[in-house]
């Protein structure tokens, strides 16, 4: 069980990490990119979407959603009692919360305000739709993400005490 508990602990880390990062967008960096103009704005945040690609905040994205399910299948199969509960739940929340709110909702988004040309009138137009929707699946991958880490903290710290 000690390779599951040190699994289960860096899995603590990468989405506490992958939570920072949603938190500093829904927190300021959407914010700031409002307070610009839209032109600006706009071509920010393709910037930044485009820059994530190769990014090491992508591979802990990413990375994670196997390693919950991993961590989830195994807790569910070999282990029993809240430590296995916490665990499952963490990796549900992960997978679900992050991983496809993520692929369903704010990557479309981003790869259709990409395909725009920032200084046309059709971005204008579209921009305060995306700020919105794009912000508020943001805040759910944030919150998804903390109660995910919040979880497997839980689970490790029942594996620790037996």
């Amino acid at each position: 069980m000690d390779w599951f508990l040190v699994l289960c602990a860096a899995a603590v880390i990468a989405v506490g990490l992958v939570a920072g990062v949603f938190l500093a967008f829904s927190d300021f960096v959407m914010k700031s990119l409002i307070a610009v103009t839209p032109k600006g704005g706009i071509e920010s945040m393709q910037l930044i979407n485009r820059k994530v690609y190769g990014s090491k905040f992508l591979v802990l994205l990413l990375g994670m959603a196997p390693v919950s399910l991993f961590l989830a299948g195994y807790a569910y199969m070999r282990m029993s009692g809240l430590a296995a509960a916490w665990i499952i739940a963490g990796g549900a929340i992960y997978v679900i919360g992050v991983f496809v709110v993520t692929m369903i909702c704010n990557v479309p988004m981003n790869q259709r305000l990409d395909r725009m040309d920032y200084t046309g009138t059709e971005a204008g137009a579209y921009w305060p739709t995306y700020v919105s929707s794009w912000t508020w699946w943001n805040h759910v991958r944030t919150i998804a993400s903390f109660g995910s880490a919040v979880c497997f903290f839980v689970g490790c710290l029942l594996l620790v005490q037996g």
